[in-house]
Parts: structure tokens; sequence; C-alpha cells
């Protein structure tokens, strides 16, 4: 008998979150929208940086939705410790502000993703999903202000040759710069999926990297994703 989309929602593991901002309507609101998905679960809440840090040392989430501007210990402050002692927890800066200078501090920091609180539920929802799987989520505008602010820096110590990447995986690292994701990618070099996934999986091998944005400011520094590379 066919398994249905039900039972398949049912028996994916959840994702275990924590929800940490000031305001006590907009946790309330986001728990209650968030237990409407049947593979999100939010494990607990916080209404400061320090209430968060022992929250996420005690419950070990998969994913933290971290406010920026809180009271006491502020998020960018939270999130230092956090990626000091629970490396295992994935962490979204949830902001409403439009400083991107905070919010690159944010990613500088280790902060696996950025949504902007104007943003819809289902894009958060994703988000959660994505950063849940290892993945970098930053929309456009974002992406852009990383790299300006990573475009200069001293060269990684482990520097690699560029011909260590073929043709295709060296294009495949030019439309990451770009800001494209897997199913994009795969739609524009006509592949499928997981053959991106592989390939982005050799590319981090070869190149010594953990992730996408650490690939894209990778291939800045060695002009990998130009044309000539």
């Amino acid at each position: 008998m066919p398994t249905t989309s039900h039972g398949r929602a049912k028996e994916r593991k959840k994702i275990r979150i924590v929800i940490a901002d000031d305001h006590p309507i907009f946790r309330d609101g986001l728990r209650k929208l968030l237990s409407l998905e049947n593979d999100l679960q939010v494990i607990g809440e916080a209404q400061n940086g320090q209430q968060a840090l022992e929250i996420v040392e005690k419950l070990r989430p998969d994913v933290v939705l971290l406010d920026l501007k809180m009271p006491g210990m502020d998020g960018l402050a939270a999130l230092q410790k956090m990626q000091e002692r629970v490396k295992e927890t994935r962490v979204i800066i949830l902001t409403a502000c439009d400083y991107e200078q905070e919010v690159v501090q944010a990613v500088k920091l280790g902060s696996a993703g950025v949504v902007r609180k104007q943003h819809t539920t289902d894009l958060l929802i994703k988000s959660i999903r994505k950063v849940a799987e290892g993945e970098i989520w930053l929309d456009g505008q974002l992406t852009a202000a990383v790299m300006k602010e990573f475009s200069e820096p001293a060269p990684p110590p482990a520097a690699r040759p560029k011909s260590l990447l073929s043709a295709r995986e060296r294009e495949i690292v030019g439309l990451v710069c770009q800001g494209f994701r897997n199913k994009e990618i795969a739609e524009k070099m006509f592949i499928s999926e997981q053959t991106v996934k592989n390939h982005l999986h050799n590319i981090f091998d070869k190149l010594g990297v953990s992730d996408r944005l650490e690939l894209a400011l990778y291939a800045i520094h060695k002009k990998l994703n130009e044309p000539d590379a």
C-alpha cells in the first residue's frame, strides 16, 4: 500500500527550534504558525540573549530563531557565545532593521541565515528547513552586502590551485557566487538537483570549505568565479 504524503510528513524527523525575541506577542504568534508544520517543533522560547544562551545550551536545538535587538545581552553577543559553546546548533537571525553592517557582522560571527521580519511566514519556514539541512540562507541584497564586506581580506592560509576544479565545477561556483540555489543551478545547467549537490560536495572537499557562503568568499578571494578561472 503506497505511503501518503501525510504519512511521509509524520515520519520525517522534526526540526527542533528555539525562538528568542523580546516581544511575547511575536513569539506566541510565531510558535503557533510553526506548530502547523508537521516537521517543525518549537521546544523553547527566550526573551533576551542570556536566556536564549542558557536554553540553547540546555536543549541543544537544531535551529535558533534569534532576534538581534534584545535587552541585556543582544543577539550578536548571544550568537557569538552560541558559536563557541553549541556549534551543532544553527542560528537564523530575525531582524526588522535595514542596517546591513549589523547583519553582515552576524554572518561573520557564524549565523547560518538571515530573515527579515517583513518577509512572509512561508519564506521563514523554507529558510528553517534549508538551514537545518546545512545550507546558508541569505536574500540577494544581503548576499551582495556580505560579498562586498569580504571582497578585500587576506587570502586563506591553505590556498589551493584553480586547476583542482573542472570547467563544470567552476561554472557551478560562479552560479553560487551569483546567489543561485541548487534547484536554479540545476535548471540553468540542465542537470538534476542531486547532481548539483554531488558537484558541490566535491568542490567543498577539493577547496577545503564547509558551506556555500565560505565557498563564495573563497571564490572571490581566488577569482574562481571569473570567466578565465
